[in-house]
């Protein structure tokens, strides 16, 4: 009290701060970084391994064994999941929580030392999962000759770019590059007596430069150089090669050609490859914004130097665009649910000044929160956005309370201080109360495992910070400005009570009046809360939300060891695929490697005929059908929380002749659950192989060693680099190769091998053996498992997981072997124990505050019987909406459990004020109802209103949003009616059975028996 009496008689120290707080506030959203997404690292990693074309069995065997076991040795590595296929080794660990950077390195030490060990791996790379992208603005230059947009692209656009100083790199695709091919004569090279040893010695030996030394001790003498490199085809051609004969120019024994490469890796356009695809990365300290900015002024001067000529530059996608998309939303969000919530009080006060000083609190609060998210050093970004969206619903609640209380002491006839102090003071516990049971509910956030566990850490501590701010808000600012601005209206000769409030004082008369009423009540709001489970199922459910509106991108997964031409009928069959879906606009695919990153563009503002997500599935089911005529393995998501199709079931053992009969005999169960489509395998597809089978008598007969035979072979299929040269201000690779091609097995067998007794076909040799082998082999934690994969075509996730567990459970499995959800199922499946485990603890740990706050075990229970009525209003506002049951409604419901329980709050803590006084329940309760019913209905009213824009936002941040704010406002409206009712029901009863509230009866009867006068109320 004595502080609160200082803040009243301080105004100016008041007014001073509040000035600082919105000056500060004003700095840091300045200050603030902006981002799609907090730059966060996961406890994750991967490892990728190339070796050549090497078969997926050796590939397990000599790679990817021995580096699991590396791995799964280091101290904290929670699971290891690896991926054997043709020339490829795959590794995804998973390591303990919060030590991910620290395991990362050691991962990253075994990942380099495997190369050095294993002569066949050709490259390693590893990378630790995070938030950060490394680019995030996409253009394309087409509609020219790829000769010109080659030049402009690396020699005006990528190194003017690149000077910028937000811009990190810049990574050019689909550039025409050269090379100059030298094609070796095996019989003119026969007939000189040389090899293609000889050929490979020469060329190096030729184009060399080298600092051989300096012409004297003085300093300022000139360092000797030497320099041979080739500068043209001519200089290629006329290199002087040593043989028994005497020198032979190159050209007499090989063909030499200058040409464009043929590369095994595109970019296609909407199904054609005549254009450049260009990525920029962002230098670590811009923004998305600031980078897009920069680039974006640079390329408009590039445009008007006139360097941009007989070709198009085009934008294609700019992540800041959907950062400042959030930005732009969440603001508006800010400014309409600000207005809302203004606009209600002024209904229910009927006070302009009373409203003014509310609405003054809401700016304040605000800038206050951005104050504490730069000292932080959070970003806006589309969690903390989200968050701070979240929290403008529920900002003016204890202002609102606390207001209400000093008006009401003023309409009873206390002067202007004490009003003020005896009015903070009657609901500043509960005001409290309130605030911490909001804010406790998001401690066990950080028990959700995984990633999104730790992105709803931040948003948690955003909505925090909101709801402390408004509270410290509620607390200073407006008993100050209450003090000096809050007048009485004329009152009015005769006041009466509204219908709302004789209607609901005669409910609750009724309610409170015999035992069996209370009972009555609560059995049937208990049978409102039955019913509503049925809709449970009803009730579409998904993991996460689209984050990028009017725009999706896709991994297309390819079989292994397919050709460019497969690799062209797939970027074709995805571009007619596409072609064929209404408001799909552009599509962009990029050949990396093992598959096809897909970026899909839709159509945008009066061309959108479509919601996204309904473009989405037909996306998917199309993309998805392809592999039904083409190479394609599996289609999935970009930005998916599971990653994979929607469906994944690995069953796991050491055999792979019973792995593959019980993968058949699942998938056939599989079949036959409704909405199921598409099953398919791991193993289905296998690679045919030719082993080669020596003759061994042959081979010694004719003098020869096996290792001479696998030489030979080798060198059949060379293609090698053997330098690069510089012409015409490009480098340009060397390259060796036979000119006969060796394209089939009788071109193989057909091959002369030179032997002291003349040349003998290679077929004299070796013969040819044709093997099956799988195309991949899948490990987790070193144990083989298949991998089953289906897609879901007219159900949601939530309905065809039940169906699926329950084959799972059912299916009979042989020991040793097991069978268990993966992917998205097992994502789901985990996602919800976390929720419910949170859930829990959230109500523990608002039990705790609330029996603080009551100092009694009783109380609480009493506030907690609201919340299986929040639970029908989630689950009618979802159903009625069909909005999907994802981890941020999820969210939603947490939140939702510290915020309804506020009005039962404020009804029980006036309730045993009134009964201290020396009241009787029923007319503790009938009171504490008329007190208290405007406060709740403001509150509630004003929390709705500010959360309806986020319930209708479009967008990026709108698909965040919209699944909180619904469950919010659904299941706040319906719990606020039901308080009203079952509280007093509930409270009531609790009274007169044998766990009656002791210290209040003992207090109770120390007072008067005489039934006391209760100051009329405003209502």
């Amino acid at each position: 009290m004595k502080l609160l009496k200082m803040i009243v008689q301080r105004k100016i120290l008041v007014a001073l701060m509040t000035v600082l707080i919105l000056a500060i506030g004003s700095f840091s959203i300045i200050e603030l970084d902006k981002e799609l997404m907090p730059p966060v690292t996961m406890d994750g990693a991967y490892v990728e391994v190339n070796a050549g074309e090497m078969a997926a069995i050796e590939v397990e065997r000599s790679i990817t064994n021995p580096l699991e076991q590396q791995i799964r040795g280091i101290e904290g590595v929670e699971s290891v999941d690896s991926t054997s296929a043709i020339g490829r080794s795959s590794l995804q660990i998973t390591f303990e929580q919060g030590r991910g950077d620290e395991l990362f390195k050691e991962v990253e030490t075994a990942a380099n030392a495997a190369k050095g060990e294993n002569a066949a791996i050709t490259d390693v790379t590893s990378g630790q999962y995070g938030t950060t992208q490394s680019y995030e603005f996409y253009m394309d230059v087409s509609g020219g000759s790829m000769e010109d947009m080659t030049a402009f692209a690396k020699k005006v656009l990528e190194p003017r770019l690149e000077a910028l100083p937000e811009v990190r790199d810049v990574s050019l695709a689909g550039v025409q590059e050269h090379e100059v091919i030298i094609e070796l004569d095996r019989s003119k090279l026969a007939e000189k007596g040389l090899d293609s040893t000889a050929v490979i010695g020469a060329i190096q030996q030729v184009n060399s430069e080298a600092t051989l030394g300096e012409l004297s001790r003085d300093a300022s003498s000139p360092s000797l150089r030497w320099n041979t490199k080739l500068e043209n085809v001519e200089d290629v051609q006329n290199i002087k090669i040593p043989s028994p004969n005497g020198f032979v120019d190159l050209k007499d024994v090989a063909d030499v050609q200058f040409q464009p490469i043929e590369s095994s890796s595109f970019v296609w356009k909407n199904g054609t490859k005549d254009f450049i695809f260009v990525q920029v990365g962002r230098a670590a300290n811009a923004t998305q914004i600031e980078m897009a900015a920069a680039v974006r002024d640079e390329v408009k001067n590039i445009r008007e130097d006139g360097l941009v000529k007989g070709f198009e530059l085009n934008e294609m996608v700019a992540q800041a665009d959907y950062v400042q998309e959030s930005i732009d939303g969440v603001t508006g969000n800010i400014l309409t649910g600000g207005v809302i919530a203004i606009a209600i009080l002024l209904i229910f006060l009927r006070n302009v000044r009373a409203t003014f000083i509310i609405g003054l609190s809401i700016p304040t609060s605000i800038l206050l929160t951005f104050t504490a998210m730069w000292v932080f050093d959070y970003s806006f970004n589309i969690l903390t956005l989200i968050g701070l969206g979240l929290g403008i619903g529920m900002m003016v609640d204890s202002s609102i309370v606390i207001i209400e209380s000093i008006y009401r002491k003023k309409e009873q006839g206390l002067g202007r201080l004490e009003s003020v102090l005896e009015g903070t003071k009657e609901v500043s516990s509960a005001v409290i109360a309130s605030m911490l049971t909001t804010i406790v509910v998001f401690l066990p956030i950080g028990l959700i495992g995984g990633d999104v566990g730790t992105f709803m850490i931040m948003l948690s501590a955003v909505v925090a910070i909101t709801l402390i701010s408004s509270v410290i808000v509620s607390f200073t600012l407006i008993p100050s400005l209450s003090e000096k601005l809050l007048k009485l209206r004329k009152p009015k000769k005769e006041r009466k009570e509204g219908p709302i409030m004789r209607l609901y004082s005669r409910i609750v008369a009724w309610t409170i009046r015999k035992k069996r009423y209370s009972f009555a009540v609560i059995a049937i709001i208990f049978l409102m809360f039955a019913g509503s489970l049925t809709l449970v199922t009803k009730i579409p459910m998904t993991i996460m939300p689209d984050m990028f509106n009017r725009y999706t991108e896709l991994m297309v997964d390819l079989e292994t060891g397919i050709s460019v031409e497969d690799k062209e009928d797939i970027a074709q069959g995805i571009n007619q695929k596409l072609q064929s879906i209404e408001d799909v606009e552009s599509n962009y695919v990029m050949d990396s490697g093992g598959m096809f990153y897909t970026i899909i563009n839709m159509t945008k503002g009066d061309d959108i005929s479509r919601e996204q997500k309904d473009v989405n599935e037909d996306i998917m089911k199309q993309l998805r059908s392809l592999s039904d005529s083409l190479p394609v393995k599996n289609v999935q998501s970009a930005m998916s929380a599971g990653g994979g199709s929607p469906v994944q079931v690995n069953i796991t053992g050491e055999n792979f002749a019973d792995l593959q009969k019980l993968t058949g005999d699942f998938s056939e169960e599989l079949e036959k659950i409704d909405g199921i489509v598409g099953v398919t395998n791991s193993m289905e597809r296998t690679s045919e192989e030719q082993v080669v089978v020596l003759k061994e008598e042959a081979i010694e007969t004719a003098g020869l060693t096996q290792l001479q035979i696998r030489q030979f072979i080798e060198q059949a299929f060379m293609e090698m680099p053997v330098g690069e040269m510089s012409m015409n201000e490009e480098n340009v690779p060397l390259a060796l190769k036979w000119a006969e091609k060796t394209d089939s097995r009788s071109d193989l067998l057909d091959l002369k091998v030179p032997t002291a007794q003349g040349e003998k076909a290679l077929s004299s040799f070796i013969e040819l053996k044709s093997v099956d082998t799988p195309n991949e082999i899948s490990h987790h934690d070193g144990e083989r498992f298949i991998s089953i994969s289906a897609d879901i075509e007219g159900k949601d996730l939530g309905a065809v997981n039940r169906d699926v567990q329950k084959l799972i459970n059912d299916f009979d499995a042989p020991a040793g072997y097991s069978v268990a959800a993966a992917g998205d199922l097992e994502q789901q499946q985990e996602l919800i124990m976390d929720m419910v485990f949170v859930l829990a603890i959230a109500i523990f740990l608002v039990y705790l505050v609330m029996a603080v706050q009551f100092n009694h075990l009783g109380h609480p229970l009493i506030v907690m019987s609201v919340i299986p009525m929040t639970i029908v209003g989630v689950i009618l506002g979802l159903f009625l909406t069909q909005m999907e049951l994802s981890v941020m409604s999820g969210m939603g419901i947490v939140m939702l459990i510290g915020i309804v329980l506020n009005n039962a709050i404020l009804l029980i803590d006036r309730t045993n004020q009134l009964r201290l006084e020396g009241f009787s329940v029923e007319v503790a309760l009938l009171e504490a109802g008329k007190n208290r019913i405007r406060p709740i209905f403001m509150t509630t009213l004003t929390t709705v209103g500010g959360m309806l824009p986020l319930a209708l936002a479009s967008g990026t941040s709108g698909n965040y949003q919209a699944p909180m704010a619904t469950v919010i406002i659904s299941g706040l409206l319906f719990a606020t009616f039901i308080t009203l009712l079952l509280i007093p029901a509930v409270y009531r009863l609790f009274t007169t059975s044998s766990l009656r509230f002791g210290w209040l009866k003992k207090k109770q009867e120390k007072k008067s028996s005489d039934v006391k006068v209760i100051p009329e109320t405003v209502n």
